[in-house]
């Protein structure tokens, strides 16, 4: 079994761990700003923004971005964990796995910005910003380690296949210890283009809501300490699929979904009905809500709790996976009241299949979570993290 010896996230939730706890524990409450700066038709919209004062990595000259900067202060937070086992098991023992769908492009949004008002290029922007391996390189040149290094970039679902590949090298013993999560930043490029496809919220976003139209974004990142040493938390069951069915829209019928979900089980040797809670992907557009609940109901009924936290995030894009699995691990540590699906605003969606929305006080039954991450393409992700 593969082992979560620690983690750390940062979001619109907080940083600090007793931050995000307490704001999990405050039910509809809100946590996303809105902001009219981001959009080019002068439009605003709301956004999960990270507000913690970030460490300052100037000295990476090749990777001083704010991606880089939210992974930078997950690893900060725990260095009291990674440092004895990089000592333990050695440098080129620790590697790293890490998913974004941004990396540090808004960096060259300011650049190009800048650039067009003066024509000179700053001596301060590398093209190595924008680079997909820049948050793995960066991670590894932080913690000085020698392990494999890479970034998984698969839009929405990249953090979450970065746990999946992480599994893979502890499993294959090509490590023994592994730095995974992912992180992405607020930026133009993607907030524009979700608004070009006209599923970009200019209100809180409601998922499962009837008159839900459309997500927010969000920014964070999250880092979880991967190995096979016996703790308190694990990764137990990860599965996989690409159903291929449309460049951006999901299959209605939920197949790729199911087999995703049906995957992490049977990786888990678990059954449905010991699966106390699922973090829905839900971000609030109409089709991917639809698909989502129609292929939890086909699974488990609604009797399983489940709910969404996009309206507490906004979607963190690429580091969504990674954002929501750290939500699991929070409320199983701290046997947490279940997140409940938010209603107050407007009605539920009663054309949607029935799939247990959470909309009372409500503690897990079992010590199982399951997180679906569903992207671009058809490329499903779902992850069941337990506690052991």
């Amino acid at each position: 079994m593969i082992y979560i010896q620690n983690f750390s996230s940062i979001s619109s939730l907080g940083a600090k761990y007793d931050e995000i706890v307490n704001s999990l524990t405050a039910p509809y409450s809100e946590h996303l700003t809105y902001r009219d700066d981001l959009l080019s038709n002068g439009l605003g919209s709301y956004f999960g923004v990270v507000k913690a004062n970030l460490p300052d990595i100037s000295k990476f000259k090749a990777h001083n971005t704010r991606n880089n900067q939210f992974l930078a202060y997950c690893i900060d937070e725990l260095k009291d964990t990674i440092e004895p086992l990089i000592s333990k098991y050695g440098k080129d023992r620790v590697a790293v796995v890490l998913g974004t769908s941004t990396s540090g492009l808004n960096e060259t949004e300011i650049e190009i910005e800048q650039y067009l008002k003066t024509g000179k290029v700053s001596d301060t922007y590398h093209y190595s910003f924008q680079e997909f391996s820049s948050p793995s390189e960066f991670v590894s040149q932080y913690l000085d380690v020698n392990g494999p290094a890479y970034t998984i970039s698969t839009a929405c679902s990249s953090s979450a296949r970065a746990l999946i590949s992480a599994k893979r090298l502890l499993q294959a013993d090509m490590a023994d210890v592994v730095i995974a999560g992912g992180a992405d930043t607020l930026c133009a490029v993607p907030i524009n283009g979700f608004n070009s496809m006209e599923v970009l919220s200019h209100d809180r976003c409601l998922p499962f809501n009837k008159n839900r139209h459309g997500i927010n974004i969000g920014e964070g990142a999250g880092i979880m300490i991967l190995t096979k040493e016996k703790s308190e938390l694990a990764l137990v069951g990860c599965g996989e699929s690409s159903d291929a069915y449309h460049v951006s829209s999901p299959d209605p019928s939920g197949a790729g979904a199911v087999e995703a979900i049906k995957m992490a089980l049977n990786d888990a040797k678990l059954t449905k009905d010991d699966i106390g809670y699922i973090n829905l992907h839900g971000t609030a557009t109409k089709l991917n809500d639809a698909m989502e609940s129609q292929a939890v109901s086909t699974l488990f009924g609604e009797t399983t709790p489940c709910s969404s936290t996009k309206y507490l995030t906004g979607h963190t894009l690429g580091a969504a996976g990674i954002v929501e699995a750290c939500i699991l691990c929070y409320l199983l540590k701290e046997n947490l009241d279940l997140p409940m699906q938010d209603f107050s605003l407007d009605e539920i969606d009663d054309t949607l299949p029935k799939c247990g929305l959470i909309t009372d006080k409500l503690k897990s039954k079992t010590p199982y979570m399951m997180s679906n991450s569903f992207a671009f393409g058809g490329n499903n992700a779902s992850i069941i993290i337990g506690k052991v």
